[in-house]
């Protein structure tokens, strides 16, 4: 039987899709010069447009968990290092697994006790506004130069708790829509969903990243990037499991171990492809939430609404500061000035949205409320906690980045760039794929461009001690490290025994701590003894 395509409703759906693209490339192009998020500024504009000239968007939970939510869960999780995730792995498991669920019994129980929403519809709406989605924040701290372990912090708990989130709301809803909760099956439905999600994730991401190793074309190498992100999601689906989780254990997976198989080309047509579609979502998503939200209604139930903010406030309270505080006991601290942006970061955005729109029709006028309670939480976090999130850690005093240091940075970077071309090309000279002529008459502009920049380096360094000197102390660390995995290589071959290596390494952590007092570690920072420590691991980072 033949299937026809309605000419009609493509052109209008393209029309649509025209439209809403040169929305989001002339606020982009806008908010350049302004000082409040992109995102924040694409729901405004969807609000503006809303109100001015209405018309009917309708927003589907499969539009945003299978279109939009794929491939910003996988860019992220791409450019996440796993030295960096394992450093913090169980701070962020604190807050992915049992911070979702403390989440949900304390919205849930608040709303209850204050709003008079039913008990059971309440932990519906605590479980559906868990996830947060820092976007916003996480652009900020790209442009601000925040310490990297604190933009892990950030996007990593993201990244882990938005499958957390959804699995918590389906058992939810299972209890309201059968009456019945049974907490061991609750577990058991929980670990197997999540833990298969994860798996599916895991196996996707190592065949693709073998696949690619044997290829050496940057179309289908791409491709098969893009199949991995939206495959892990459907599969995983297919088999009752987490898609979310899939995709951030395939985009993990693939972002370590897929480019040691790429080539420079490959690795930069890949990263950039994944930045513009990861760019391209965020910003439909945004702007379709400020088009298709009902203010009229949203404000005619604003006691509710103002119940769900401060719950979800509460909530992140006790969960950042209660759970983080206690495990901190066990695991590397994290800073309090930290716990202070996790807790005003904490946005709520596509997750949360998709779940409330998936609410069943047979909630009736319940969940056309809680629809709108999610809907006005996303709308604080994206319009408050957004647009106060720079000023705020300007306030915290950790912005990382002086001019000088941006200064310094793009020069040093411009000369890795050139030298890392400089290498390439002589490596491909040596396969024979550059002509010893052509190579001849390259290589001595080059020598002179390189050398150019290395005066450039050089020059601000010598007019800024402070740069040389953590300069300096990143050199030193480098080399401990450099000579610790050394040691490790002989230790696996058995080439020293354990106990020279045990004290080999204690050797050099005591001469990194030398160092450290040398170069003035603790009198650089004049606020505190703790601010001191901070400082310390910021630079670390």
């Amino acid at each position: 039987m033949y299937k026809y395509i309605n000419m009609d409703q493509f052109l209008q759906t393209e029309t649509l899709i025209f439209g809403l693209l040169v929305i989001v490339s002339l606020v982009a192009m806008v908010v350049q010069r302004l000082k409040i998020p992109y995102t924040v500024a694409l729901v405004v504009v969807g609000l503006l447009i809303a109100i001015w000239h209405p018309f009917q968007v309708t927003l589907t939970p499969e539009l945003i968990l299978s279109i939009f939510v794929p491939p910003l869960v996988f860019e992220a999780a791409f450019h996440l290092r796993y030295e960096d995730l394992k450093r913090d792995f169980f701070s962020l498991l604190a807050l992915a697994v049992p911070g979702v669920i403390l989440t949900t019994l304390i919205v849930g129980g608040i709303l209850s006790w204050g709003s008079g929403l039913g008990l059971q519809m309440a932990l519906v709406f605590g479980a559906l506004i868990a996830a947060t989605d820092p976007v916003a924040v996480v652009a900020i701290f790209r442009s601000l130069g925040v310490p990297r372990r604190l933009a892990v912090l950030v996007e990593g708990e993201s990244l882990f708790n938005d499958g957390t989130a959804i699995v918590v709301f389906n058992l939810m809803l299972a209890v309201v829509l059968t009456g019945q909760f049974n907490l061991l099956g609750g577990i058991s439905d929980f670990l197997r969903v999540a833990a298969g999600g994860v798996i599916v994730g895991l196996v996707l991401g190592l065949v693709v990243s073998r696949v690619i190793a044997q290829i050496d074309d940057h179309l289908i190498e791409t491709t098969l990037t893009t199949i991995l992100a939206f495959g892990a999601y459907l599969i995983a689906e297919q088999l009752n499991f987490s898609g979310v989780l899939a995709v951030v254990a395939a985009g993990l997976i693939n972002g370590n171990i897929g480019p040691r198989g790429m080539s420079p080309t490959t690795r930069i047509v890949i990263f950039n492809f994944w930045e513009y579609v990861a760019f391209l979502s965020s910003s439909m998503v945004f702007l379709l939430i400020g088009l298709d939200v009902n203010l009229q209604d949203m404000l005619a139930h604003w006691q509710f609404v103002l119940w769900g903010i401060g719950a979800v406030l509460v909530s992140r309270v006790i969960v950042v500061y209660g759970l983080g505080g206690l495990v901190n006991r066990f695991v590397e601290p994290i800073p309090l000035r930290w716990q202070h942006v996790l807790t005003w970061g904490g946005l709520r955005g596509a997750i949360c949205l998709a779940l409330a729109l998936s609410l069943p029709a047979s909630f009736g006028p319940q969940g056309d409320l809680l629809r709108l309670m999610a809907f006005g939480v996303v709308l604080f976090t994206l319009l408050i906690q957004g647009t106060t999130m720079q000023p705020f850690i300007h306030r915290l005093r950790l912005v990382s980045y002086t001019e000088a240091q941006i200064d310094f940075e793009k020069r040093r970077a411009r000369l890795a760039a050139l030298r890392s071309g400089v290498k390439y090309l002589e490596n491909i000279h040596h396969q024979g794929l550059i002509s010893s002529h052509a190579w001849e008459k390259l290589k001595p502009a080059l020598d002179q461009r390189v050398s150019d920049l290395t005066d450039n380096v050089r020059e601000i360094l010598q007019s800024e001690p402070g740069i040389e000197e953590e300069e300096l102390e990143t050199a030193y660390r480098e080399l401990v490290r450099a000579q610790k995995s050394a040691l490790l290589g002989l230790r696996r071959d058995n080439a020293i025994p354990a106990e020279a290596f045990d004290d080999l390494v204690a050797e050099l952590d005591a001469d990194l701590e030398m160092e450290e007092r040398f170069m003035g570690v603790e009198e650089r920072e004049p606020v505190s003894k703790n601010a001191n420590v901070e400082r310390a691991k910021d630079r670390e980072d």
